[in-house]
């Protein structure tokens, strides 16, 4: 998205707050707040400045847990 013009900033809120809104599920997904799922990424750097430290995941939290970036696909599965 940034590629084809948006800033940082608009492309990570296509991807997260405004796809949440699209699809109907703002109270459950879309931002990180108390009571709402949430998968986060560790990168190494701010994605507002540099959207490429995107592609240099450090590590998963998904449902509360911390893996390394090597055990999480990019679908968002754990591998053994």
């Amino acid at each position: 998205m940034v590629k084809f013009g948006m800033t940082p900033e608009q492309a990570l809120r296509s991807a997260t707050v405004a796809g949440a809104e699209l699809l109907g599920w703002s109270d459950k997904v879309g931002t990180i707040e108390a009571g709402k799922l949430a998968d986060i990424v560790a990168v190494p750097g701010d994605p507002l400045e540099n959207v490429t430290v995107l592609e240099q995941v450090r590590f998963v939290m998904k449902n509360g847990v911390v893996y390394p970036a090597g055990e999480v696909t990019p679908a968002g599965e754990v591998t053994p």
